[in-house]
């Protein structure tokens, strides 16, 4: 069992042949569509184009699209594009025609397997690479173009270095302008913008629908920041400016998404091999992507999209997403990013790193991290959430707690959660703490686990786990300045607590509010000490605040 051999069917549809018959009896649910004429529709009119073609977007944008399509209710697929890991394209989708497969791994244990054939063109969007470039601008030009989309993580959007300054691709690319433009996907989407606007200045949506705060306003900025440089410098019509900021032409919706689409899982792929599932492969990429021809997740997900689309859109309500206004957007990502959910992972990866735990399901049979996060999201982060109408917060929160967290099929990692801690603590924490001291029905002296786990962040940052044992922090942005603070302290030494923390909590870039102006400086540094005091502190920290 091959996804080659569904794409060589002779109308890319199910056509009760043996091949097909044999995924069906092992629980494979194949497209149930043409996809050879969805893939002529699209080639001819595309209305959807996609950048970042990662995990998320295969399990959550093209597995929704996939029920589009086998509804009947629409006929057009979606084009993937990659502009930072062109190993993705040639190794996970082009030799399976564009194909994949989808695991869903459901709390009650059972498993939903899905052939997804939604994307019917995977391309590489870098000029060396002058074909797919070229198809690229093409499809920008073409006035049927409705969306274009994005997940490729909050640092994609980043035009400026953690000191400030502009990144050397961001100012090459405004000098270069929109003919020679590389390096940087903002710089690339302007001058793809610019094409637009050369062909007739017809209408299209830019939604991010990347894991962090008002997405929408991220993306707006990074392309601006092109289009305004080289408005400057004469590099482009005067009137391109007015397009980009005209949102009855171009539109810069805000987004909620949540999907744990965690890297592929080898019990996963030992499954599928039984099946007698081939493609399995995992792909390690050289920019360390982990990938494979299958991608696993969990069952739950949604996305919540402010609905400005002045050139229209897919009607993808039908397959479940949520179209809304801005303020319901905002409430959303507000629940789950600095209450119901992210906090919550952020917690996990800490302490699970310390704890010495490779999995966040493990964690969750650990009285004192289930017990951590459930009262730091209910007594310390519901008291900020505003209801967004759409989606009850304490039934999200309840399911996070009870069905998503604790999923045994689930494979996620807190290692990998730890990721880029320090681009997510002003949103995860930095919102609710500022909360708490703008309103005068809330005492900021009331948050004890937030600033535990903040205080376990720095704990992390020394890189010794609670037994003694030294670990590698997961890849960071700012590793290289944080981590020289705490260069020659181990737990159970003599240090100075506040020299190690005093520049790292009065950072508010790390957390949006200078930590001791905020009052809570001095409590994580106590906590912090606490924690270094030698072998199973962290653990007694812990269980002395629940």
């Amino acid at each position: 069992m091959r996804l080659t051999d569904l794409s060589e069917n002779k109308n890319g549809q199910r056509s009760g042949s043996q091949e097909t018959k044999k995924w069906e009896e092992k629980g494979y649910l194949l497209p149930g569509y043409n996809r050879n004429e969805i893939k002529n529709n699209t080639e001819r009119k595309p209305e959807w184009i996609h950048f970042g073609a990662g995990n998320i977007f295969r399990a959550f944008p093209a597995a929704s699209l996939q029920k589009l399509l086998n509804s009947g209710l629409y006929h057009k697929g979606i084009i993937v594009a990659e502009s930072f890991d062109h190993e993705i394209i040639e190794k996970a989708y082009r030799p399976y025609d564009g194909m994949s497969l989808s695991v869903v791994l459901k709390a009650d244990g059972t498993i939903e397997k899905t052939v997804v054939g939604s994307v019917t063109e995977a391309l590489i969007a870098d000029e060396k690479e002058r074909k797919d470039y070229s198809r690229v601008v093409e499809i920008f030009e073409n006035p049927s173009l409705q969306v274009v989309s994005f997940t490729i993580t909050e640092k994609g959007y980043h035009i400026v270095n953690a000191d400030g300054q502009l990144l050397k691709t961001v100012q090459d690319g405004f000098e270069a302008g929109p003919d020679a433009v590389q390096g940087h996907l903002m710089g690339r989407i302007a001058a793809f913008c610019y094409k637009r606007f050369l062909a007739g200045q017809t209408p299209l949506t830019l939604v991010s629908m990347d894991n962090c705060s008002h997405n929408g306003d991220k993306l707006k900025e990074g392309v601006l920041a092109f289009v305004n440089e080289w408005t400057e410098r004469g590099l482009v019509k005067k009137d391109f400016l007015q397009y980009m900021q005209n949102p009855d032409k171009i539109s810069f919706p805000w987004s909620m998404i949540d999907k744990i689409t965690p890297r592929p899982d080898e019990n996963v792929e030992k499954m599928l091999k039984n099946d007698g599932f081939e493609n399995t492969d995992l792909i390690i990429t050289d920019k360390n992507t982990y990938t494979a021809p299958f991608v696993n997740s969990e069952e739950t997900g949604y996305l919540v999209v402010e609905d400005t689309f002045p050139n229209g859109r897919p009607p993808l309500e039908k397959a479940g997403i949520y179209f809304t206004n801005r303020k319901t957007v905002d409430c959303a990502e507000q629940m789950k990013v600095c209450t119901c959910l992210n906090p919550l992972h952020t917690a996990l990866a800490v302490f699970g790193c310390l704890l010495g735990y490779t999995k966040i399901h493990e964690e969750m049979k650990d009285k004192d991290l289930s017990t951590l996060i459930r009262k730091m999201c209910y007594e310390e982060g519901m008291p900020v959430v505003v209801d967004p109408g759409i989606i009850d917060p304490k039934d999200f929160a309840e399911a996070v707690l009870t069905l998503r967290l604790p999923n045994l099929f689930m494979p996620d990692t807190p290692q990998r959660i730890a990721t880029d801690t320090s681009q997510k603590l002003p949103i995860r924490f930095g919102e609710t703490i500022k909360c708490y001291l703008s309103r005068p029905d809330l005492n900021i002296s009331d948050l004890t686990l937030i600033p535990l786990v903040l205080a376990g962040w720095c704990r992390y940052l020394v890189g010794i786990d609670d037994q003694g044992n030294h670990f590698e922090q997961s890849p960071d942005p700012m590793l290289e300045s944080l981590v020289p603070h705490f260069k020659g302290v181990a737990p159970g030494g003599d240090f100075d607590t506040h020299k190690i923390l005093n520049d790292i909590l009065s950072n508010e870039q790390i957390f949006a509010v200078n930590l001791y102006e905020a009052g809570l400086g001095e409590k994580i540094e106590k906590m912090f000490a606490e924690m270094m005091r030698g072998t199973g502190a962290v653990r007694s920290a812990i269980r002395s605040r629940i």
